[in-house]
């Protein structure tokens, strides 16, 4: 679907050894600053067990799940909006991206440098915020110049612009990043977006751990200073993971069973990067081929059959639409029919997560 994630951090963090375990590559993670230069891209799947108990009904010949694109960065420094390190090109690669995870040191590692010299959670998660902010300063300030000799024309869409403009500035210089559920008219929240601005998109830290006192204070602090920025901390030793993703798919399992363990930690990731996007997954089902597809949350219909083909969405005349929880419950498509579950909706419907659909149209 196009939608990316962005991993971003200062140097030697472990970015780029949490991009190696969840996408499977072999990107160099060494211990020296902008050891990433450009970014690296790669495309992983979204674990999902609805596809599990729908191919134990559907036995398709083919299972396909959804996708997201992840994207290793460049390590950030302070002074990064300013143009020091790789900053200009760090910057301007993550306005290419729909959200960002923010992985922050919490582990020791006498052997890994840190640049600053010592570890502070919130210290590093305090210096990639605040270049974001500077960034954005400057971005709306540049913006806010140039309209403000036009606004003596009268024009009140400028108007209006200008008051967003110095709304944002206020936020931005208390300290805080820009959201968007603050506003409620939605030509309000088009204008803003129109900025392309970094504190916008939706974001979440990772703490990169290890299995120190240490660690674990400085993961508690940036619980603390998560909860002040409304973000969500998600706690994973890195290195374990990379070794965990490494393994095959039965010593995987018999890994996780023997430490207790549900899922690998790099899933979560996953799917909380899926799920700060704000987005749906729906399902088709048969006998060749069971597919899950992604739509932004409150799709209309027409919309959710343009994921599949253009065609699907010009040419929309109704879907066949049934509940996960209907499908799984009455055995699938025959028993969702029999049983009164399986609806007709048309252009107006809006797709709920894990509907499993058919569409049908005419071009």
């Amino acid at each position: 679907m196009g939608f990316k994630c962005g991993i971003i951090g200062l140097p030697n963090v472990g970015k780029s050894t949490l991009f190696n375990a969840i996408t499977q590559s072999s990107i160099p993670a060494e211990n020296f600053p902008f050891c990433t230069i450009e970014p690296n891209i790669g495309v992983v799947e979204v674990p999902d067990s609805r596809l599990n108990a729908l191919q134990e009904i559907v036995n398709a010949k083919k299972v396909i799940p959804t996708t997201l694109n992840l994207v290793d960065i460049a390590g950030l420094v302070k002074g990064a909006s300013k143009g020091e390190g790789l900053g200009n090109s760090f910057l301007s690669n993550i306005r290419e991206m729909n959200a960002l995870a923010h992985v922050v040191r919490c582990f020791d590692d006498d052997n890994i440098t840190h640049v600053d010299g010592e570890i502070n959670s919130t210290r590093d998660a305090e210096v990639i915020n605040l270049e974001l902010i500077f960034a954005d300063l400057e971005t709306l300030n540049k913006r806010k110049e140039k309209i403000e000799k036009k606004l003596r024309s009268g024009d009140k869409d400028l108007a209006n612009e200008f008051t967003l403009i110095e709304d944002c500035l206020k936020t931005l210089e208390s300290g805080d990043f820009i959201k968007l559920d603050k506003y409620s008219n939605k030509e309000d929240i088009k204008i803003i977006k129109s900025f392309q601005l970094l504190t916008v998109k939706p974001i979440f830290f990772i703490a990169n751990v290890s299995d120190t006192e240490h660690s674990k204070k400085n993961l508690n602090d940036l619980n603390e200073y998560a909860k002040g920025m409304n973000q969500d901390v998600i706690e994973v030793q890195i290195k374990l993971e990379e070794e965990i993703a490494s393994l095959d798919e039965q010593d995987k399992k018999d890994f996780l069973e023997l430490e207790g363990i549900k899922e690998p930690a790099l899933n979560k990731i996953i799917k909380k990067g899926y799920e700060i996007l704000g987005l749906d997954t729906f399902f088709t089902a048969g006998p060749n081929e069971l597919r899950a597809w992604t739509v932004k949350s409150g799709s209309l219909a027409p919309q959710a059959a343009g994921r599949i083909h253009t065609d699907f969405e010009r040419g929309f005349i109704k879907a066949e639409v049934v509940s996960f929880e209907d499908y799984i419950s009455f055995g699938g498509e025959v028993g969702s029919k029999e049983n009164g579950k399986l609806r007709l909706e048309g252009k107006d419907y809006v797709f709920q997560d894990g509907d499993i659909a058919h569409f049908k149209f005419n071009v």
